[in-house]
């Protein structure tokens, strides 16, 4: 299965790409980020990423959700449907990744963990992300949520810090940049479909 990452700021549109992704027929992989937040505020953590174990409890739901997600129960029947010649199950999104997590702590200015340095060790060991990451570029605002407290100039210098961590580890960048749903989606698959030939 060839797996793609979908990373970028905050509020940049990456939920809405991957929900219209999934309703094409393509595998998806949730955000653990915005979850882990929302569960803990729910715990009555107002803040819960001014806690040492907030980087750490990221990567472990996103290492549970990538490997659960590897390995579908034998009842899922998968769309057939073919894609240019690249079947949808053949083709996976993930709505950011362990390298984001890594920026993140970089944003926060965490040291990387040793949880952090094994999962980062061990995606591209197993090879289980594809080279080529989709930066879901800003929209040119944000909209403040209880799990989205940054400003639109925060949330440009996080974008930077993504990209940064992923050309540091060696991942090609591929743009989508601001506009409609559909453009943005008919981006992603123009860009796999060129892969494949």
């Amino acid at each position: 299965m060839k797996r793609f990452i979908l990373t970028g700021t905050s509020g940049a549109g990456k939920t809405a790409i991957l929900r219209q992704l999934e309703l094409d027929g393509f595998s998806v992989v949730e955000e653990a980020a915005t979850d882990v937040i929302v569960l803990e505020q729910a715990r009555g953590v107002t803040e819960p990423w001014t806690r040492c174990s907030f980087i750490d409890s990221i990567v472990d739901l996103q290492r549970q959700r990538q490997v659960r997600a590897s390995y579908p129960p034998e009842e899922v029947q998968f769309n057939e449907v073919q894609f240019n010649e690249v079947q949808f199950n053949e083709v996976q999104f993930h709505d950011r990744s362990v390298i984001c997590t890594a920026a993140l702590a970089v944003y926060l200015g965490y040291p990387v963990s040793s949880t952090l340095a094994r999962e980062l060790e061990r995606i591209q060991t197993e090879s289980i992300f594809q080279k080529r990451v989709f930066l879901i570029r800003s929209l040119g605002f944000i909209t403040p949520t209880p799990a989205r407290r940054i400003t639109f100039a925060e949330s440009l210098h996080f974008e930077r810090v993504h990209e940064e961590t992923y050309r540091n580890l060696n991942y090609e960048i591929v743009p989508i940049e601001p506009g409609g749903l559909s453009e943005r989606v008919a981006a992603i698959k123009s860009a796999i479909r060129a892969l494949k030939a």
